[in-house]
């Protein structure tokens, strides 16, 4: 028993959250009236904390702190602490002394019986994690077992208790078990964690007049008592915990069981509240009642004290015939004639100013008809149709009859179904927003506004609200007329305008000027005045001399030498070799691209950029053999 309660007083959650193998662990502390100074921790073989507790501040004096914990399995350090040093001796200062425990899936490993300790260390060995409780968890079946946390299928027997005798006055269709408990013998079992009994606890059973006391003895895990409950009426529990007791008191716990074996009320430890109260049903014997035909009402003529099911009741003697004046005039309903009943009831109305008094009546049918003067004629304006007596006629005067419409009528009585609604609006037609449906001005009349009305256009004016058909769109292009690419059909400037640079563009010329957009063919000079060259005038226009001529200064300004040769051989495809010296310490070409910026390979005829590793960029032109 004590095993079960222990598994059952750890929450689903804390066996569900905890890391794979962990081992479900409650830490149950009493304090004493100094609880600030009470902490405590668990520690691996490494001296890892792995779990600890502290700050008990806010707690009452002797509450009980109940710290519940998932642990890896393992050997583990638990060690209490007081940072006073006189540890749960409370008696010592005139209160009361504490304790702890620690409590593992189904056992208390830990007792804390030393209450004066600066530190107080137990070494505990803890086993694999605590094995589930398999069982029916359908409290709805026969098979339940309350403390089941692991389903095994077993819930296969529906239970639905009641009468299933059809001529039984508590007949239930829907029942198939006939009776509910076979006896009245409920067993009370009475439950401590720890063994050290409920002190001064005490727990109340009641039912009616009858009134059972009971608390468990000290060092006691457990206890049961039979009781002889009656059915169906409820039982009451009330568990009181006196203070001195309160915190022995958080370790009980209590069930009552009835004779089927099912759990009808189970109070699990801790139990830390100082008062429980709580009231379920009860069943036994027989479920089945006889019908006992009578009239039920106790102030009744007839009433029978035994019946279960009611028939026509009797109260009072008189005249019962409302077909006789006396049963209405004797000032009571009778349902027992004593033969009064001696003059017929003639019903009509008896106000001799009502417009349909009847002179023969002598019970008032309560439908006497007032005198009422009004106009008979359906055709007038004051038509009355309840009316009985003729009074004076109005014409109909057709026309608007509502005061909060425009075309209203003060001469007209009756609606000619023709009103019109106030409509405000611009009554001017020369205005942008005129209303033809308006017949009441408001004053927001808009005079048109001409011009552009797409926000996309050049020329948008926001303030126009008719469309002239003046919209200029955007077009983008250089407008600086001194730009190389000057648009004049452009009206909005991108930031594309490139700058005219004027120069010499012919390659093959002696002073052909790489950054020039613009060739001034007079300035282009194909007299190298070199001291050297393969010939003249061949040399002159040879694209082959002039590159040689701008890589090596040497063969212009001093000998074609064999470099010179070899490099102009290099650049007419003729050379296999490698380049020579002086070639190799020149600048070497990175990437060519067009006037775009986009790389591209060598091409005839067209202007392309050269650009180089030290930095440096050509414009080339190289011409169609």
């Amino acid at each position: 028993m004590k095993k079960l309660l222990l598994l059952l007083l750890l929450p689903f959650t804390l066996l569900a959250q905890g890391p794979p193998n962990c081992v479900p662990t409650t830490i149950i502390i009493n304090l004493d009236q100094y609880q600030n100074e009470t902490s405590w921790n668990v520690k691996d073989t490494n001296g890892f904390v792995v779990a600890s507790g502290s700050g008990y501040w806010s707690q009452p004096d002797y509450g009980v702190v109940i710290e519940q914990r998932c642990l890896p399995a393992g050997d583990l350090t638990f060690t209490m602490y007081d940072s006073y040093g006189d540890g749960l001796a409370g008696a010592l200062w005139g209160g009361l002394d504490g304790s702890y425990y620690v409590v593992q899936c189904y056992d208390t490993l830990i007792h804390g019986t030393v209450p004066n300790f600066l530190h107080d260390t137990t070494h505990v060995l803890l086993s694999a994690p605590c094995p589930p409780i398999f069982g029916c968890m359908d409290s709805s079946y026969v098979e339940f077992n309350p403390r089941a946390d692991t389903s095994d299928g077993s819930c296969s027997e529906l239970i639905v208790f009641g009468c299933t005798d059809s001529t039984m006055y508590n007949y239930d269709s829907i029942a198939n078990t006939m009776s509910l408990v076979p006896s009245c013998d409920y067993t009370l079992t009475l439950t401590d964690l720890i063994g050290d009994g409920w002190a001064a606890s005490n727990l109340e059973v009641k039912q009616g007049d009858s009134v059972w006391n009971f608390t468990l003895d000290t060092a006691a895990y457990s206890q049961e008592y039979t009781i002889n409950l009656k059915a169906p009426q409820p039982v009451s529990f009330k568990f009181s915990i006196s203070q001195q007791a309160f915190q022995s008191a958080a370790h009980c716990g209590f069930k009552l069981t009835n004779p089927l074996g099912m759990t009808i009320i189970e109070v699990i430890p801790p139990f830390i509240q100082p008062l429980f109260k709580r009231t379920v049903p009860t069943y036994c014997g027989d479920y089945c009642i006889d019908k006992i035909f009578g009239c039920m009402d106790s102030i009744a003529l007839n009433y029978v004290d035994t019946a279960n099911t009611p028939t026509q009741c009797f109260y009072v003697l008189g005249c019962t015939s409302p077909a006789y004046l006396e049963y209405y005039t004797q000032g009571f309903v009778a349902d027992t004639s004593d033969g009064s009943c001696e003059t017929k009831a003639e019903w009509g109305c008896t106000d001799s100013t009502a417009f349909n008094y009847d002179t023969i009546a002598n019970i008032d049918n309560g439908g006497c008809v007032p005198v009422i003067l009004g106009c008979m004629e359906s055709l007038a304006f004051n038509f009355n149709a309840l009316a009985n007596t003729p009074d004076t006629c109005i014409p109909l005067i057709y026309g608007c009859i509502d005061p909060t419409m425009f075309n209203f009528d003060v001469n007209a009585n009756t609606d000619d179904g023709d009103c019109e609604p106030y409509v405000f609006g611009c009554t001017d037609s020369t205005m942008f927003n005129y209303n033809p449906l308006a017949n009441s001005d408001n004053s927001s009349c808009i005079p048109f506004i001409s011009g552009c009305t797409d926000p996309s256009m050049l020329n948008y004016n926001p303030s126009a609200n008719t469309e002239d058909f003046s919209c200029i769109a955007y077009i983008y292009g250089c407008m600086d007329s001194t730009a190389l690419n000057f648009d004049s059909l452009a009206n909005t400037d991108n930031n594309s305008c490139v700058e005219i640079v004027m120069g010499c563009m012919d390659p093959n010329a002696y002073n052909y000027e790489s950054t020039a957009n613009v060739n001034d063919s007079i300035s282009c000079l194909y007299d190298a005045n070199c001291f050297t060259g393969p010939g003249n005038p061949y040399w002159l226009n040879d694209p082959c001399y002039a590159w040689v001529i701008s890589v090596d200064d040497y063969c212009c300004e001093n000998e074609w030498d064999t470099i010179c040769q070899a490099t102009y051989d290099y650049c007419e495809g003729n050379w296999v070799g490698p380049l020579l010296t002086r070639v190799q310490t020149k600048k070497e070409l990175i990437m060519i691209t067009d006037l775009l910026g986009r790389e591209t390979k060598e091409i005839k005829n067209q202007l392309l950029f050269y650009i180089y590793n030290d930095g440096s960029v050509e414009k080339k032109t190289i011409k169609q053999k």
